[in-house]
């Protein structure tokens, strides 16, 4: 499998240029580009200070493996035990998997370590990347496709179309650029999959792996 490229990944310009340019409601230029910047460096100061153990998952992350993502959302594998360690995250929105929160205007999406796909992608799909910032604990290749997998049935079944279209993106580009071992991805899902799922999945692994082998042929 190809290894990480030496990316140069500055947290706090990637959530700053995102925000600044997205002009919908209540985002854009209502947000101070530098209080953004300094916002991500007490979030991860805060952090290591409290000794909160997190993983960095979505977005952010994935800009260290591919190029040309773009997102103002930071996203954390965490502990219940440890987001109640951390009062000043405001929390917006919260079901038995996920939390939406907010810190000093940042977006943070938290996935719950009571999901135990989300355990074991913090346990066990997790290296150090070194971002512009600091070195941050960050989901392997592996790890992201398994969050991203396991993600796509309930998006179909919501309807959210645009967001399994920039899914389905980030798992072909990951897929080419590292050409991971699928099929011992697909022995993980087995367990938080129905079978159902587990085949639509499958499908769409399918139809992307014949749109790389097409795309290689050129």
């Amino acid at each position: 499998m190809k290894t990480a490229e030496v990316r140069e990944v500055h947290i706090g310009k990637v959530v700053r240029n995102a925000v600044l340019f997205n002009f919908g409601p209540g985002r854009g230029g209502a947000v101070h580009g530098d209080d953004l910047m300094a916002a991500v460096s007490r979030l991860f100061n805060l952090l290591q200070e409290r000794r909160i153990e997190y993983l960095l998952v979505g977005g952010i992350a994935i800009l260290k493996y591919v190029e040309g993502r773009n997102t103002e959302d930071i996203g954390l594998i965490i502990a219940l035990s440890s987001l109640e360690r951390l009062p000043e995250l405001r929390v917006e929105d919260r079901d038995d998997d996920f939390v939406k929160a907010s810190f000093d205007g940042l977006r943070i999406d938290l996935l719950l370590t009571s999901n135990p796909l989300f355990e074991k992608v913090r346990l066990h799909y997790a290296t150090t990347q070194r971002f512009t910032e600091r070195d941050i604990p960050c989901a392997t290749v592996e790890g992201l496709l398994l969050l991203k997998l396991y993600a796509l049935p309930s998006l179909y079944r919501q309807g959210n179309f645009a967001r399994v279209a920039l899914y389905e993106s980030d798992i072909s580009t990951l897929m080419h650029d590292y050409r991971p071992p699928i099929e011992s991805l697909f022995d993980e899902l087995q367990s938080h999959l129905s079978p159902t799922d587990l085949v639509a999945v499958r499908g769409i692994i399918t139809e992307i792996q014949e749109r790389i082998e097409r795309f290689d042929k050129r």
